[in-house]
């Protein structure tokens, strides 16, 4: 039930759906709550890390996903230079980190419809909702991009509609009362002992550029398609990140803005004075729902095939290999992924005190694990670039091997600080179960990939036998 051949994979995704893509899957709503806590000061977070990290990644990952176009995406990438074990142990990371941070999605989701819907959701009945959704994302991811993609492309849209409306809503506010927060070059500066526990949140919401390269075989005219929808992603990225945090600031004072809230809160002090404004935020809100889960899917998809490719050449076990047989959906690491978010749900459900401690330990766990692949992929393209100079690269960051390097250098140390930071947290310390979690998920990773070498061995056993039997015969 495998596709075997590269081209055998459906055309689907053209530039507006690499662009509407990466949007959906970079854009978290989630995440204009958390920078929004940190106050004025989140403005200048976005500015600095939009230059100094979200930059070049998006250079980074432009280069390479030109350079090979290939399904599997970063795991090719990672394999080129560092060799199967290296790249196995990446997309592990990629994969189970998604299949860990979906539950804590649906978490923040069901925070949406309990605050949209005025209701109490007990913490047995969000994880009912969150396997629920879960799987509905597995059965999505397997029907395939040509149907799949409409998830995310109206996904991106309505983070769009949204987002406009915080801005613009925010502009509106502004003039006809007083600000909740000063804007002010004093009140901007950061305040780094409270701003780095909410930096890494930051963070998490600048990467995914090399998501949609988890579907390279699907992309029609990758080598022009990609550094544009790359580049184009970015600056609505950025922007919208920027504008949306100043626009839910303006109405909510940072000290009383809600992770999970937040946004239905700002939505309802926007539009409670028009007509119609109750039955607008509960338009809204429904959009704001939708986004969450296409957000989810939009990972899956990308990870999913990117462990199913490391699954067909024996990387992982051959259950990630396992694809539709019509469609391409990657069906095997699908149902696992739905599995491993599935007991996620039910193991931290149990310590859980509220949908806030579930959101956070769920995402602070597998955001650590979350930076490891991205590490990967920028030593990759430094290696690239010294002993593959003849490899054609319909995209190459100008400045030659000293950009290169000062680029690689900047992204490493960001995203080893950021892992840092999700694992200690200023002024609480350790967080000992986000460290526990990811030496266990690391060390499962590893008796993973053991499993696949021992399949690969007991595969080519086989064959040999049966050249042996045919040449006796």
């Amino acid at each position: 039930m495998t596709h075997n051949k590269k081209d055998s994979l459906p055309k689907t995704l053209g530039m507006r759906d690499l662009v509407l893509f990466t949007v959906s899957a970079i854009v978290l709503l989630e995440t204009l709550g958390s920078a929004a806590s940190m106050g004025p000061s989140a403005i200048f977070f976005w500015v600095f890390f939009g230059i100094t990290f979200l930059i070049p990644i998006a250079l980074i990952t432009a280069e390479v996903g030109t350079a090979l176009p290939e399904e599997g995406g970063i795991y090719v990438w990672i394999r080129r230079v560092f060799g199967n074990r290296w790249a196995a142990r990446a997309v592990w990371a990629y994969w189970v980190n998604t299949a860990i941070w979906l539950p804590s999605l649906y978490v923040m989701l069901n925070g949406f419809v309990a605050r949209l819907f005025n209701i109490e959701l007990s913490i047995g009945q969000q994880i009912t909702i969150g396997l629920t959704l879960c799987w509905l994302t597995v059965l999505l991811d397997v029907i395939g991009l040509k149907i799949g993609k409409w998830v995310p492309n109206v996904g991106a849209i309505l983070k769009m509609v949204l987002f406009t409306i915080l801005i613009f809503g925010g502009l509106q506010y502004g003039m006809n009362h007083e600000l909740a927060n000063e804007f002010t070059l004093e009140q901007m500066t950061p305040s780094w002992d409270e701003g780095l526990k909410y930096l890494p949140v930051v963070m998490y919401g600048m990467l995914g550029f090399e998501l949609v390269s988890g579907a390279g075989g699907e992309i029609r005219n990758p080598q022009r398609n990609i550094p544009r929808a790359v580049f184009l992603s970015a600056f609505c990225v950025l922007l919208m990140y920027i504008l949306a945090t100043a626009g839910i600031l303006v109405v909510i004072p940072a000290g009383e803005v809600d992770i999970v809230e937040g946004l239905i809160d700002t939505l309802t002090l926007f539009l409670a004075d028009i007509p119609g404004g109750e039955t607008i935020v509960m338009a809204l809100g429904l959009a704001a729902i939708f986004t969450f889960f296409s957000n989810g899917a939009t990972w899956t998809m990308g990870c999913n095939r990117t462990a199913g490719q490391a699954g067909k050449e024996g990387e992982l076990p051959s259950l990630f290999g396992w694809t539709h047989p019509k469609h391409g959906g990657p069906v095997g690491a699908a149902v696992a992924m739905g599995i491993v978010c599935s007991t996620a749900l039910l193991l931290y459900g149990q310590v859980a005190q509220s949908s806030a401690d579930l959101f956070w330990s769920l995402m602070s766990f597998s955001a650590v694990i979350f930076m490891l692949p991205y590490i990967g992929l920028a030593l990759a393209f430094l290696k690239m670039r010294r002993v593959e100079k003849h490899l054609k690269r319909p995209f190459k960051i100008p400045g030659g091997q000293p950009v290169a390097y000062v680029l690689t250098v900047i992204t490493i140390a960001i995203l080893s600080l950021t892992a840092f930071l999700f694992s200690y947290v200023p002024g609480e310390g350790p967080q000992w179960s986000v460290i526990i979690g990811v030496v266990v998920a690391l060390a499962i990773g590893e008796v993973v990939i053991l499993i696949s070498e021992a399949e690969k061995r007991i595969k080519r056993a086989r064959s040999h036998q049966k050249m042996a039997v045919a040449t006796e015969k």
